[in-house]
């Protein structure tokens, strides 16, 4: 059984190495936690037993330990300019022992696999086709948690406090590739080898949608109301957000979701 008080203390008391004033510290704790009640909230969904509800919500805590560390070292969370942070959170719980900090003594074996490759794997395109069905299980469940939650970053925060300082990685807003476009007609994620703005990157999260796996997932994200908001085409005050091609594209990427994924936005 997973100490839920005591391990989200010791993720807070972690955290704040890294300084709570540095704003994209301070979200990604709030992200954190985020992900763990949705994972919790998928794993009930879907009927799991007490002990893998728990082990779903500790899962979500630990899937980004990876962050803090790759904030202070390279002042971003873009992952192809500085590492990846699955990995790297992976390295750090299990090789480096940092997974000691946390109330984990009574973890099985088979837990503690479990765990570091459903972190290893959770930012990764594909998973791998020779999972066993129950991590396989465990690592949709973190990757829906994560997408859903995800949605909101992207419309709460501003570019700094998602990314951090490689703004100028990002070209500014151009209409998405063809390459990009093919991805939302094919209802599947975007590389990140394929998009290059500012736009694209707003296509990519959106197209997140189409990747949800579990009818919960849909649900909370359209509870959540952000997908719908970040796929606007106006501002709140009615001014055009984008030009009239990008609009344009936001309304398939839009249309397909709702057509493929029966996720009304």
């Amino acid at each position: 059984m997973i100490d839920e008080k005591r391990a989200e203390a010791a993720f807070r008391e972690y955290t704040a190495r890294f300084g709570l004033d540095n704003s994209m510290i301070r979200h990604k704790v709030e992200h954190t936690i985020r992900v763990a009640e949705n994972c919790r909230q998928i794993a009930k969904s879907l009927c799991l037993e007490g002990d893998s509800v728990e082990l779903a919500w500790f899962l979500g805590l630990l899937h980004d330990i990876g962050r803090f560390e790759q904030v202070r070292r390279y002042g971003t969370f873009i992952d192809s300019v500085s590492l990846d942070h699955a990995e790297f959170g992976a390295d750090l719980l299990f090789r480096e022992k940092l997974i000691r900090l946390f109330p984990a003594e009574n973890l099985t074996e088979e837990q503690r696999v479990l765990l570091e490759t459903a972190i290893r794997l959770h930012n990764k395109l594909v998973l791998p086709a020779d999972l066993d069905e129950r991590t396989e299980l465990f690592c949709d469940i973190i990757r829906d948690a994560d997408k859903v939650d995800i949605f909101r970053v992207v419309c709460e925060l501003s570019f700094e406090d998602r990314i951090g300082s490689s703004r100028e990685l990002l070209k500014e807003a151009e209409e998405a590739s063809p390459e990009v476009m093919e991805c939302v007609l094919q209802h599947r994620c975007v590389p990140r080898s394929v998009r290059k703005t500012r736009f694209e990157g707003r296509i990519s999260h959106g197209c997140m949608a189409f990747e949800l796996v579990f009818s919960k997932s849909r649900e909370m994200a359209r509870e959540q109301g952000c997908l719908g908001r970040l796929l606007d085409e106006y501002d709140t005050d009615g001014k055009p957000l984008w030009n009239e091609k990008e609009r344009a594209q936001l309304r398939v990427l839009r249309e397909e979701i709702e057509r493929a994924c029966c996720l009304p936005i």
